[in-house]
């Protein structure tokens, strides 16, 4: 969407997610001072005489008027109205995706109430399509942010974002080869029937081919996928960790520390959910006794499972404002950090450092709710291209990855061979494409997503882990 139209955008419409618009519209930020009361502070006339002037080729240069650093500088703090949000970086992005998020979202419940009713047949799941969307914009968004990155000159972030990338593609390999006995995602038996429907779904065709893609080739292109992702999240996971330091100092309750720390755990819970000898195996089979008795069904930890990731997506809602107020107070720590030095600064400079933070609040809200979403619509997609229920006491609408594979090879069997000799007409180029649908089968889907949701978290929180390293132990307090 063009960001002067988004601009446009009646508040009205941001009310179906009014929590996450109004944690950025009723913040407090801090005002950067006017040089006058800097200079009033400093016990400066404010006269032109007051500036020591050189000449320089003919020409009166004036230098930047200086102000000591421990200046008894005391920042201003107002709330954030809506003209105050005119200004901010990435806002019409950040209201743009919040609000057609918000719009998703309500169309997949709707849609999940509607089948939960009517259970239609050869329906096209429009839900899906949204899902879909959400996650594009996402990627668009953390793209343009990261080509932000790339465009600095100084501080070293786009070293930071290569590096990060080369890791998490050495991490993607490894992850790649690592048995399904210890992370269960599928991907190889998803793969295996991709493989075998497509090379069906050709032959019956007329077409000759030794397959889609190789494995090689599949994991491959997974891994580089992989690396960008990992290289999108650096900076949010960096972000968060310092958000989160910030955040538990502001806090004085117990509970609302242990939110915190739930929060910013979360990516590791969602990681130990796919690690079959930590989760899966122990809950399916716990050691009680001589006797082994299931505490739940698969079909029952499977929706257990999507439940927990969209829980764990709330609670990350709900502690936005906490987070972005915490990274507002910036400002001032920035001046009390100031104090404690020695010499002086340009009261340009300053002014700088404490507008620059209220400046870019949209892209620290930005690189909070984006993997959230991530995850979250990722999750929505698990549910409803891999055939799970909702319901974790339901047991009838599980289907095993050995029923998905036979039913999808019998139909598209069926399909193809009902109009082997039939002319090529509209309805079976719309059977040959439906047919399509049993090439991607919801074994293949479900692999693939389960996967990206996995990455996602496991990216997230090794940034994170390295942002809480960083700050904790490599900054000068």
């Amino acid at each position: 969407m063009n960001a002067a139209w988004a601009g446009r955008v009646p508040a009205v419409c941001s009310l179906a997610f009014l929590q996450l618009r109004c944690s950025v519209t009723c913040l407090k930020w801090h005002q950067h001072p006017t040089e006058e009361q800097l200079q009033a502070l400093a016990g400066k006339q404010q006269k032109a005489k007051s500036r020591k002037d050189r000449k320089y080729n003919g020409h009166i240069e004036s230098k930047p008027m200086t102000v000591p650093k421990d200046i008894d500088l005391h920042l201003e703090a107002k709330t954030i109205t809506e003209v105050d949000t005119r200004v901010l970086h990435y806002f019409p992005e950040y209201q743009w995706l919040v609000d057609f998020t918000a719009s998703a979202t309500i169309v997949y419940i709707i849609t999940e109430v509607y089948y939960s009713l009517t259970n239609p047949q050869n329906e096209m799941n429009i839900s899906i399509v949204w899902c879909l969307l959400v996650l594009a914009f996402v990627f668009k968004v953390l793209f343009s942010l990261t080509t932000h990155y790339f465009k600095a000159e100084e501080g070293g972030e786009r070293s930071l974002c290569i590096t990060f990338g080369c890791f998490f593609f050495v991490k993607a390999m490894v992850i790649l080869i690592v048995t399904e006995n210890y992370l269960e995602f599928g991907l190889e038996t998803g793969f295996a029937n991709f493989s075998d429907s497509a090379l069906q779904f050709l032959e019956k065709q007329g077409l000759e081919s030794q397959g889609p893609v190789s494995k090689l080739t599949f994991k491959m292109f997974l891994a580089v996928f992989c690396a960008l992702i990992g290289a999108f999240l650096t900076f949010p996971g960096l972000r968060l960790a310092q958000m989160h330091l910030d955040a538990l100092n502001l806090a004085k309750e117990r509970l609302t520390q242990t939110l915190f720390h739930l929060n910013f755990l979360s990516p590791l819970i969602i990681v130990l959910l796919w690690v079959k000898p930590i989760t899966k195996d122990y809950i399916m089979n716990p050691p009680l006794g001589k006797e082994s008795i299931p505490l739940m069904s698969e079909t029952t930890y499977d929706s257990l499972r999507l439940w927990i990731v969209i829980l764990l997506c709330v609670l990350r809602l709900a502690l936005i404002r906490q987070h972005l107020q915490a990274y507002l107070n910036l400002a001032q720590k920035g001046v009390e950090q100031m104090k404690k030095e020695a010499g002086r600064i340009s009261t340009k400079d300053l002014q700088k450092m404490v507008a620059r933070v209220f400046y870019y609040l949209c892209v620290i809200a930005l690189q909070y709710v984006t993997p959230m979403i991530m995850l979250l619509h990722a999750t929505l997609l698990l549910k409803t291209l891999g055939n799970h229920s909702w319901g974790v006491l339901s047991e009838s609408s599980h289907v095993s990855p050995t029923e998905i594979a036979e039913t999808s090879n019998s139909v598209n069997s069926a399909i193809l061979g009902a109009n082997e000799n039939k002319k090529l007409t509209v309805t079976q180029i719309t059977i040959a494409l439906g047919g399509l649908q049993n090439v991607f089968t919801p074994l293949l889907l479900r692999g693939l997503l389960s996967f990206l949701i996995w990455w996602i978290a496991a990216c997230l929180f090794s940034t994170s882990l390295f942002g809480l390293f960083y700050h904790q132990y490599l900054t000068v307090a």
